[in-house]
């Protein structure tokens, strides 16, 4: 009878175990790997999750075994014998998890240590997060970017910071994630190993328009990527003070929040740009930019927008936001 009753419980945990191992295997769980290290963070992934199968199927074959064997009769409304404890099966059931989650934290410490080693020949990247936008710069090349471009193979480290609350970066492709803080700089190694537009995400709720802080990873071919920074110089050295307000526009993350045709954004957070300063001057832009709360537009809350952009730029970089702006919506 014991034999037996071991057999249907065995059969019981081998068909749960098999049934959710083939929904693991054949449900697309993970986005595509693109980074070196997403190959590793998989493992760890697929090692949990073996270790959970294991564990579902022996408590659902114990549980079905007994809800079927042991189920009260419909006349009999005793209640069951009273159980005392068993001292060795209860140092089983705390000796198993221990070792299970000891396992699972030093296999996920030792692949977290190789990951966050990185090449002495590496690319750095200061990644600057605030409410609702990303910046990136390249401190070597002397560039500033709305998107995150790099190139393929290329080991590189990301240095992250918040001007405001806590943020935190994530590409999904890449399978790596890490907080910007305000007052700490942290970081993040990646070595991307596939080409083409990855999603960047902040995943830390960080205000109302937490979800438009979207940006683009973009990996190219080293020789596209010398391309690119090229491109990004030449942009940079020349066009006057209403290309120099549309660099800013979009470093400042205005294009996260508002709609502007000329700046191709269309983000519905705050006003329409192009609407609601047509036909302003530019005192009435200025005033704007540095005291958003001053004039309230019908249908928006206050205090979305960041009051300290007068701190944040100069003068001259005022002035030529301010320029752009009007040029931008036709105003003056």
């Amino acid at each position: 009878m014991r034999r037996r009753a071991i057999i249907q419980m065995v059969l019981i945990g081998v068909l749960s175990g098999v049934g959710v191992a083939l929904i693991a295997y054949l449900v697309p769980w993970l986005p595509d790997r693109a980074s070196k290290e997403a190959v590793q963070i998989d493992r760890v992934f697929w090692f949990v999750t073996f270790i959970c199968i294991v564990i579902f199927a022996l408590v659902a074959a114990v549980s079905i075994y007994a809800g079927l064997k042991f189920r009260a009769a419909p006349d009999d409304p005793d209640d069951g014998a009273p159980i005392h404890g068993h001292t060795g099966l209860e140092i089983v059931w705390t000796a198993i998890p221990a070792i299970l989650v000891t396992a699972i934290s030093v296999y996920s410490g030792l692949v977290l240590l190789d990951i966050e080693n990185i090449a002495k020949e590496h690319r750095t990247v200061e990644v600057t997060a605030q409410q609702f936008a990303w910046s990136f710069t390249y401190p070597d090349l002397g560039i500033t970017s709305q998107e995150l471009v790099l190139a393929k193979d290329e080991p590189v480290e990301l240095k992250l910071s918040s001007k405001d609350v806590i943020h935190a970066f994530w590409v999904p492709e890449w399978r790596v994630k890490q907080d910007a803080v305000p007052g700490i700089e942290t970081r993040l190694v990646v070595t991307p190993t596939q080409l083409g537009p990855f999603p960047v995400r902040c995943t830390e709720l960080c205000g109302l328009g937490h979800a438009t802080m979207l940006s683009r990873a973009l990996v190219l071919s080293p020789e596209d990527f010398e391309k690119w920074v090229q491109k990004q110089k030449q942009a940079a050295g020349g066009g006057g003070a209403a290309t120099s307000g549309k660099q800013i526009f979009g470093e400042q993350g205005c294009d996260t929040c508002h709609t502007l045709a000329d700046a191709g954004s269309t983000a519905q957070v705050g006003p329409d740009l192009d609407k609601v300063l047509a036909g302003k001057d530019a005192n009435f832009v200025r005033e704007s930019i540095i005291d958003p709360n001053a004039e309230i537009e019908e249908g928006y809350q206050p205090d979305l927008m960041p009051k300290d952009f007068d701190a944040k730029l100069s003068d001259e970089q005022l002035d030529a936001l301010v320029e752009y702006l009007l040029e931008a919506t036709k105003a003056g």
